[in-house]
């Protein structure tokens, strides 16, 4: 290890950063939870159907319905 690094920031201008980064991921963070929330009372969306697996076989041949 060339350094050792402190676990708190030196300059103001990192305090600040770190303050502005904290600030910016707060919100992000409450947008999208606001977002999940409201698809989630809405009832989600489109429920997507799984696609059929079933095979149909007619003697030694094998039909593949998509």
């Amino acid at each position: 290890m060339a350094g050792q690094s402190s676990p708190r920031p030196k300059t103001l201008f990192r305090k600040i950063e770190r303050v502005a980064v904290g600030a910016v991921m707060t919100i992000m963070a409450f947008v999208l939870e606001r977002v999940v929330m409201r698809s989630i009372r809405k009832g989600g969306g489109d429920p997507v159907e799984p696609e059929s697996t079933t095979l149909r076989t007619s003697g030694a041949e094998v039909d593949l319905d998509p």
